[in-house]
């Protein structure tokens, strides 16, 4: 179905002859003639793919006009069935039928004015003229639930938690043995108990408050722009993850962003994902926009001579940008987006035994990643019944070796191209879980996509892993910012701070002095500006608290006198004299090893401007 949208002033039509003869034109039930002002405007061809699935195609069609028409804050749409859109119509009965259909599912929600299929009909039409006001879109008849693989039929897994000890307790028993966030996950995970149902989670607010991320109103729902703050953190945790993933082995590479699903291998591949997707003609191609890093990878590996020597391979790109199709409901802050950054590692193993070396090895990287950067994650280990029977032994020595208890879901069948796979969950303010680091073991797409390698005794396929070691970028700063929610002084790591050191000169004739010190610190990487506002100091002091500056310091007379100064740090609350080469070590000891990005607003706070509200 192809569908062509206009913000409308009014829609106004007439139908004036018969398009077809007596059985093409519709009669029954529908106006000959009407208007509607200030709507949206949906003119429709139906194709002839779209009746292979008349259900799927109208539910596909009804969340675009729902998606477009929150885009516009309208509640009036009119559907205009328009032959001119596509040369591959559908049959008049099955075009008709999708018409009807799509008014009856959205009569509740909108006020529908549909016109008449079969009609030549005089129009009329005003576009308001706005840069949203003309979109189009292209659905097909296939929906995210595969009917030959309905969930709801399927056995349900197992649960357990395993502890590093290898006792194998069962989940209501075990949420008095374990933390609070592991008792949430199990919660969510297990009993379908979704916590605070309803509520934003905190970093919502914070994205915002802190100037780090907002919504723009002429993009797509679930994509989001990053004011300089939160570019300055999103930049520097990229670059984290580029540094730990080079220094494992992973060989960067950059990948197209879509892919033609005329080929079999992409097709199969994203029908196994399982996410919403986005889908679109390009010319004569169907293509689609790349949900992870796979496709690009994979195409890398299969075009390779790959020996057993080089094996595990290890191939990364930091993709920005990856894009799933969310629910516009199911979009939520920097929780779950409808175009991400997603650091995406593939790695292909000899076998089996190679591959569940590298889940373990890329899994004790990723609570690596919690130690960097303060979150506490709680591990989901899932995998086949198969699976498990295999492996249970390097299963417990598997959690016996992450030291902490896991979630154990076991599957009684392989219904993704995984057999096993762990997933870690931050938990957000309000108990719900935010999935990030991820390891997968893939079985199938080496054959999918034909890679090989070879040794002594000829081709072999070898498992491939997936891992994300951070998960996206997105999510981690969510998790970041719901850490902060948790504590009594929020505040960031010190190597993510966009400040990382304020000086508040007491008066205009201190400020020479403030500039001084700040070459210094920038000269090694660290990040400081000056609050010169014509404040009084302590509005500026308070105004470094808000913005969870690390380390602050009031510079007057006495301190320029004596080269010794009073450092708050926000972590302690505590003020100790330093001079400007222990406040230099200080802070650099406290980043530590973790990448520095230079500062990204001006030196001076008077020139910061503001980025959020009107």
């Amino acid at each position: 179905m192809k569908l062509l949208f206009i913000h409308s002033d009014h829609l106004e039509f007439e139908a004036i002859e018969k398009a077809g003869g007596d059985d093409l034109a519709e009669t029954d039930g529908v106006p000959m003639d009407g208007r509607m002002e200030d709507c949206l405007t949906a003119f429709i061809s139906v194709e002839s793919d779209d009746e292979a699935s008349i259900e799927g195609v109208v539910e596909n069609a009804a969340t675009e006009l729902r998606d477009v028409a929150g885009q516009l804050n309208t509640d009036r749409i009119v559907l205009y069935p328009y032959a001119h859109l596509s040369e591959d119509l559908a049959a008049p009965d099955s075009a008709t039928t999708v018409m009807q259909e799509l008014e009856a599912t959205l009569t509740e929600e909108y006020e529908i004015l549909r016109a008449p299929f079969g009609w030549y009909k005089a129009f009329e039409v005003s576009c308001k003229g706005h840069p949203l006001s003309e979109l189009s879109r292209h659905v097909d008849c296939h929906t995210e639930e595969d009917p030959d693989d309905d969930e709801t039929d399927r056995e349900p897994s197992e649960w357990h938690v395993l502890t590093p000890a290898g006792d194998l307790l069962d989940t209501d028993a075990a949420k008095s043995e374990v933390s609070d966030d592991m008792r949430s996950f199990i919660e969510d995970e297990v009993d379908g108990v979704t916590a605070s149902k309803g509520e934003e989670p905190p970093h919502v607010a914070l994205m915002r408050e802190k100037e780090l991320v907002g919504y723009d109103g002429l993009s797509d729902v679930g994509n989001l722009r990053w004011y300089p703050r939160g570019k300055l953190v999103r930049d520097a945790l990229m670059a984290y993850v580029d540094d730990l993933v080079i220094e494992y082995g992973g060989m960067p590479v950059e990948t197209p962003i879509m892919y033609d699903l005329g080929a079999r291998a992409i097709s199969e591949h994203s029908d196994k994902f399982g996410e919403r997707q986005y889908r679109f003609e390009s010319g004569e191609r169907r293509m689609m926009l790349r949900f992870a890093a796979c496709f690009g990878q994979f195409s890398i590996m299969r075009d390779m001579h790959i020996s057993a020597n080089d094996l595990p391979l290890r191939i990364y790109e930091m993709s920005t940008y990856s894009f799933r199709r969310e629910q516009k409901g199911e979009v939520v802050g920097l929780k779950r987006q409808r175009a991400f950054t997603m650091p995406d590692m593939h790695t292909a193993t000899r076998d089996m035994e190679q591959a569940r070396a590298e889940l373990l090895r890329q899994a004790k990287l990723s609570l690596r990643t919690s130690e960097d950067l303060g979150i506490n994650y709680e591990p989901a280990l899932r995998m086949t019944a198969q699976f498990y029977e295999e492996n249970e032994a390097w299963v417990e020595a598997l959690v016996a070796e992450l030291g902490t208890p896991v979630l154990l879901e076991v599957l009684p069948d392989r219904h993704h191209y995984w057999s096993a796979k762990i997933d870690f969950a931050a938990i957000d303010g309000l108990g719900r879980p935010i999935e990030n680091p991820t390891v997968q073991i893939d079985v199938e797409s080496a054959e999918r996509f034909d890679i090989a390698y070879t040794d002594e005794d000829g081709k072999h396929r070898p498992p491939i892993l997936h891992y994300s070691p951070s998960g996206g970028i997105e999510r981690v700063l969510a998790a970041l910012l719901e850490e902060t929610a948790k504590m009594d002084t929020p505040r960031l790591p010190t190597w993510l701070s966009p400040t990382q050191v304020r000086f508040i000169p007491v008066g205009d004739e201190h400020v020479e002095h403030c500039d001084e010190v700040v070459d210094r610190l920038e000269s090694v990487g660290i990040r400081a500006d000056i609050d010169e506002r014509n404040e009084s100091v302590g509005k500026r002091i308070a105004g470094a608290e808000t913005d969870w500056v690390p380390y602050y310091v009031v510079v007057g007379d006495r301190e320029i006198e004596s080269g010794t100064y009073g450092v708050n740090a926000r972590a302690t609350g505590e003020e100790t004299d330093m001079s400007a080469e222990e406040l230099e070590a200080t802070v650099l000891d406290d980043v530590g090893e973790l990448p520095q990005r230079p500062r990204y607003l001006p030196r001076y706070v008077s020139d910061h401007p503001t980025f959020t509200g009107s």
